[in-house]
């Protein structure tokens, strides 16, 4: 039918075209009055009702309609008209008469073909609309797309601390929300787990003899360490006061060396002994070094990652710090040796081998036959592996007989973390997942696929887990913005947690994508079945996977719980809430480098391409407490645009703002901890400052002193 339609058009187009040349009508005769036609221009309020139709249209598919009833709908309320082309053809010897009857049809021909091609031009149009609408109905074009309400919310924001897509908005807006919705801080709860003794110890208050109303004030860290060094008082209190020296010392902004990478920083973790530190980065390597000296740190070994996809998603060193097991959005999991004399390959371990050289079943999974790992952790004997990965499973590998013990399905969405409860024990393990829950799951019964119990609370998905290691605490983040505290003792049963599961969402919201948007607060509400302990709010878990830790029981005595954060910094609570300090990476680390053309590749995720690849911006992914010092080292996207990363070491130094020491505080060094002077070049365009110049005259014989170690080794 479309072809005979397309024959008689040409048809038609070929009469008016003869018509034309061989008659050659005068200027008169090709001219109509606008009374003859039937296509008339659209005015402005049909313009206007085609807009709201076309917002309607876009409204309805995003929400999860059909656009077939809308077809329905728009084809029953377009009246059709028909067009009747008639031609005849009739044989006239005269040739004057012939002449007069074509001069006198051909405005009717051109009118009719004129019809015919505005009829036909307005339908592909809508045809191509409606297409397009049905492209982006589809559940995973259409989540990318975000449509602004306001003129202003289109436009870039220029602040440093400005959003990157201030675009995002919800579809749906609710009513105005309740202001005291938000957790209570301090938290009653957090208070009872401060005083309990199972997070740090409490500053004694002591009454002085004669005097019940003088209470004295807090004993500074110099009074600390001189009753320490004097033992005056029993062990008892000696012990106390140990314990309180330690939770008394929390890192400072001031960076005391700055390890400059090529690639974004992914992850970085010392071991648990602190002996040992490695940093994951994007060009798929891990870069160990030897922190048995927590301020004299030394470059150990690299090993890559063979054929990754995207970047390095996480690496978990083994109990005895023996092997290193890191992995990328692929099922294939690298085991390395972390001695530096082994500088052989890393053994290859397929996660998707189920045994005997059988594959895990390629129809459950997203990527047909394959899946990535997002998360990965050693069970507390080494023996095993757990990963997390794309398509909601969770594999149990054992190392070795080289094969996956279990593949089970237990969330609906991608699992982002994974972890033991008991670093002693290998049976209880946590998922976190995108579809919002936190799950328990015990090695010993995962055949039939169904989890032990659950946490629900958070209302967008979980970028990231963290067990306090003795079974019963466990830390999560997630993309609401939000970390909990959740107890053991408190899971919901699955019995309970199925008659949840239909209805954990309100409605049928779409997730919130972290990547682009900015969160509205106004979004966040109180999950009517939260079973957590205590929620922490403050930083921005925004871009990438933010990371969430305890702090270590040798170095903080249990105190706190940190995070890092989008922003830049890494924020450090108290366990009711209530904020203990901050480490700013982004003032610690900002032009700590000169800026290279090659290094623009994160920067194009911004809205202003130029402006964001000439600023400097800090995304700070993990963060990681030295076990035994008073040291935090923090992995981050930090850069011009982001397209570089860093690992900056911060200790405790008492406000102090310089170091007469050597090396100065704020050593730039590159991966191999090797001092670059080129860092300490000045943006160009600047007259380079006093401090880095002395920094610049120290650094000849600093680097002198380097390579007579390294030549002595």
């Amino acid at each position: 039918m479309a072809g005979e339609s397309s024959r008689q058009l040409q048809d038609l187009l070929e009469a008016a075209e003869s018509s034309r040349v061989n008659d050659a009508p005068t200027p008169a005769s090709a001219t109509t009055d606008s009374n003859d036609m039937d296509y008339e221009p659209a005015t402005e309020e049909e313009e206007e009702e085609e807009d709201i139709s076309n917002h309607a249209f876009l409204e309805h598919l995003l929400a999860g309609g059909d656009s077939d009833e809308l077809d329905e709908d728009e084809d029953a309320d377009v009246p059709y008209t028909e067009i009747e082309v008639e031609i005849e053809d009739t044989g006239n010897a005269d040739g004057n008469e012939a002449e007069d009857e074509r001069s006198e049809h051909y405005p009717e021909y051109t009118l009719t073909i004129f019809q015919i091609i505005m009829l036909i031009l307005g339908t592909a149009a809508a045809r191509q609309r409606r297409q397009v609408m049905r492209l982006l109905a589809n559940s995973e074009i259409g989540r990318l797309f975000r449509f602004a309400t306001h003129n202003e919310d289109l436009e870039g924001d220029d602040d440093d601390d400005g959003d990157y897509n201030n675009s995002w908005r919800r579809r749906r807006r609710r009513t105005t929300p309740d202001p005291d919705r938000f957790p209570k801080v301090p938290s009653d709860k957090g208070t009872e787990l401060m005083n309990s003794g199972t997070f740090g110890s409490n500053e004694v208050q002591t009454v002085k003899t004669g005097d019940t109303n003088n209470i004295s004030k807090k004993k500074k860290l110099a009074r600390r360490i001189l009753d320490r060094e004097l033992a005056t008082e029993n062990y008892a209190k000696q012990k106390v006061n140990q314990r309180l020296m330690a939770q008394g010392m929390i890192p400072a902004s001031n960076a005391d060396m700055i390890i400059h990478y090529n690639q974004p920083v992914y992850s970085g973790q010392f071991s648990d002994d602190g002996n040992f530190f490695f940093s994951a980065n994007k060009d798929y390597r891990v870069r160990m070094y030897d922190t048995s000296n927590p301020y004299k740190w030394r470059y150990y070994k690299t090993v890559e990652y063979p054929f990754g996809q995207w970047t390095l998603t996480d690496a978990t060193l083994s109990p005895d710090n023996k092997y290193l097991a890191y992995t990328s959005i692929r099922s294939t999991v690298c085991l390395a040796p972390t001695d530096p004399n082994d500088l052989g390959d890393p053994y290859n371990l397929d996660l998707s081998d189920m045994g005997n050289g059988r594959a895990s079943n390629p129809h459950r999974s997203r990527f047909g036959g394959s899946f990535g790992i997002w998360s990965i952790r050693f069970s507390g004997d080494g023996r095993e592996l757990v990963a997390g990965t794309t398509g909601g499973s969770i594999v149990v590998y054992d190392i070795e007989s080289r094969r996956s013990l279990h593949r089970i399905f237990g969330h609906d969405e991608d699992v982002n973390a994974v972890c033991f409860a008991d670093s002693s024990s290998p049976h209880i393990l946590y998922s976190g997942s995108d579809d919002t829950t936190l799950k328990v799951w015990d090695t010993r019964s995962m055949g039939d696929s169904r989890e032990a119990g659950a946490f629900v609370g958070h209302i967008e998905g979980l970028t990231y887990i963290d067990s306090k290691g003795d079974g019963r605490y466990i830390l999560s983040n997630g993309k609401d913005q939000s970390m909990k505290l959740w107890d053991l003792r408190m899971v919901m049963s699955p019995r309970d947690f199925g008659a949840l599961a239909p209805n954990r969402r309100r409605g049928n919201e779409p997730h919130f994508d972290y990547r682009w948007g900015t969160y509205d607060e106004d979004d966040w509400y109180v999950h009517p079945n939260d079973n957590s302990v205590v929620t922490y709010r403050g930083h921005k878990v925004l871009r990438t996977l933010i990371r969430c830790h305890f702090s270590p029981p040798g170095s903080t005595n249990s105190r706190y719980v940190y995070s890092g954060s989008e922003d830049g910094k890494v924020y450090i609570w108290n366990m009711d809430a209530t904020p203990a300090g901050t480490v700013d990476v982004q003032a610690a680390t900002k032009d700590t480098r000169p800026q290279h053309r090659e290094h623009d590749m994160m920067g194009g995720w911004d809205d202003d391409e130029d402006y964001s690849q000439n600023r400097w911006k800090t995304c700070v992914r993990d963060a990681s407490w030295h076990p035994n010092a008073p040291m935090i080292v923090a992995s981050a996207w930090s850069g011009y645009g982001m397209a570089t990363g860093t690992c900056t070491v911060h200790s405790w130094n008492d406000g102090a703002e310089e170091d007469e020491a050597e090396p100065k505080m704020g050593l730039r060094v590159n991966q191999k901890l090797e001092v670059d002077p080129s860092f300490y070049s000045s943006p160009e365009g600047e007259r380079p400052t006093r401090r880095s110049l002395r920094t610049l005259r120290g650094l000849r014989g600093l680097r002198t002193v380097l390579h007579t170690e390294d030549d002595d080794e």
